[in-house]
């Protein structure tokens, strides 16, 4: 197709756009699209955040042509039984008028039998009289059912027309809204790609084929609510650079980004003893450790929230404790108050999702 041509066409398509119902809504959509393609996010905890931005607005996206969908199919029934009614109404006058149009086609036929003739010649009398009223009231509702046929034609006519109308706008609509979708679903699939490399560059070893983990998306921390505690698939986990230890995805990321800033201060990264903790272990600890466990499936270990940390840290009111006490925060990782005092617990250490929202 010619340039100018296509362009013609695509001008087309926008007027067209313009017109449907919350359409001006629906063409904001790719503006936004391309401005966060735009804008490079430089960091872990920027990456997250544009990541969950691309799938709330995917999940958005797909709502919405569900929504028009639901919309085309009312819409598309209501046309439906109107041209079925349509249709009914037709037969029910075809039946009248068939009959009518005969009787007053031989009428026509046969003008100067019987009653009519005499009221011709002017011998007429009262059945002469009768006969022709007869025969003008049968004109008369001929006239009438061919203006309703003619009537009901005309709308037929209209309503097709609408149907018509209708699919060619809503396959216009439905088009444009896949496309969107269809983008922003590739912009979500290239963010959990940088949040990979950005990964693997800090030495975070995903897997042994170095293919994006899956557990490193943040936007699919949402999922671990439909795992009991504990049992959290591997898939769903997210590597740390500290060997055999995990925390789903966005727990992982705002800890990765907290042992940068510790490595730092300190010149060394953050010593983890344990993280992630299936209900197995959990159970193990729960007996080798009472008293300083929690109880197996209560553990936010078990949800992939929570680090156990050594290298000072553990030490309570350390150089390395105060520092992470007084920095985890910007990272979404707390000491929660229950460890300052029963049990009594200076290593252990949570993220906090909805602190680390807010970031």
């Amino acid at each position: 197709m010619p340039p100018r041509r296509s362009a013609g066409l695509i001008a087309v398509v926008a007027t067209m756009l313009s017109l449907l119902p919350g359409a001006a809504a629906a063409q904001r959509a790719p503006v936004e699209v391309q401005a966060v393609v735009a804008a490079e996010p430089v960091n872990l905890t920027e990456l997250r955040r544009e990541a969950e931005k691309a799938t709330k607005d995917l999940e958005a996206a797909t709502k919405a042509l569900e929504q028009r969908r639901t919309q085309i199919r009312d819409s598309e029934k209501q046309l439906t039984a109107k041209l079925r009614e349509l249709q009914v109404a037709e037969m029910a006058f075809e039946q009248v008028r068939q009959p009518l149009s005969d009787l007053v086609g031989l009428l026509y036929q046969q003008p100067i039998s019987g009653e009519v003739a005499g009221f011709l010649s002017g011998e007429s009398n009262t059945d002469t009289l009768r006969a022709m009223a007869g025969v003008t009231q049968l004109v008369a509702e001929q006239d009438l059912i061919l203006k309703d046929s003619s009537r009901l034609q005309l709308e037929r006519e209209r309503l097709a027309g609408e149907a018509q109308e209708l699919r060619a706008t809503n396959l216009l609509a439905e088009a444009q809204m896949g496309a969107e979708i269809e983008t922003l679903r590739a912009r979500s699939q290239k963010i959990v790609q940088s949040l990979t490399k950005a990964l693997v560059k800090l030495g975070v070893k995903i897997n042994k084929n170095g293919q994006p983990a899956a557990g490193c998306d943040p936007t699919r921390a949402t999922s671990m609510d439909d795992f009991p505690n504990g049992l959290i698939p591997q898939a769903y986990l997210c590597p740390l650079q500290q060997p055999g230890n995990q925390l789903r995805g966005d727990a992982a990321l705002a800890f990765i980004s907290l042992n940068e800033a510790y490595k730092r201060r300190f010149g060394r990264p953050i010593c983890v003893t344990d993280s992630y903790r299936n209900l197995a272990e959990q159970q193990s600890v729960y007996y080798r450790r009472p008293g300083f466990a929690a109880v197996p499936g209560r553990s936010n270990h078990g949800l992939g929230l929570a680090v156990d940390l050594c290298g000072g840290v553990e030490r309570f009111r350390s150089a390395e404790f105060n520092w992470v006490e007084a920095n985890g925060k910007q990272f979404g990782w707390i000491h929660p108050q229950w460890a300052y005092v029963s049990p009594f617990e200076p290593w252990h250490w949570e993220y906090d999702p909805r602190l680390g929202s807010l970031l």
